[in-house]
């Protein structure tokens, strides 16, 4: 059986995102591992209402903010995928780990 490590990446600060995924990339790639990606998702534009008081009425500006975020693949290394998901990863970085199993083609349902 094979697997296949997915990353989701979601960050405010851009330059960390990139950073670290090109870091990770590299580092996978090093290691003779297949790496898809990185796949980008267009910007999301957050706006958060701010209130002076509890109740509803009196706001100050809205807190506006953008996400980032980038996704990878790692296809069939589990050594290189399960370093991966024991890195520390930047605060600032909000990271999603998805793992699949992938029968070889051919094989049925057993």
């Amino acid at each position: 059986m094979a697997f296949v490590t997915k990353l989701t990446f979601q960050s405010g600060d851009r330059e960390a995102l990139e950073s670290l995924v090109t870091d990770i990339k590299r580092m996978v790639e090093r290691k003779g591992a297949e790496c898809k990606g990185p796949h980008s998702s267009p910007p999301e534009r957050f706006s958060v209402p701010q209130y002076r008081t509890l109740q509803p009425g009196d706001q100050f500006t809205p807190w506006d903010y953008t996400v980032y975020s980038r996704r990878l693949e790692i296809h069939g290394n589990d050594d290189v995928a399960r370093r991966v998901g024991h890195m520390e990863f930047p605060e600032s970085v909000h990271v999603e780990i998805e793992v699949d199993r992938k029968k070889p083609l051919g094989q049925g349902n057993t």
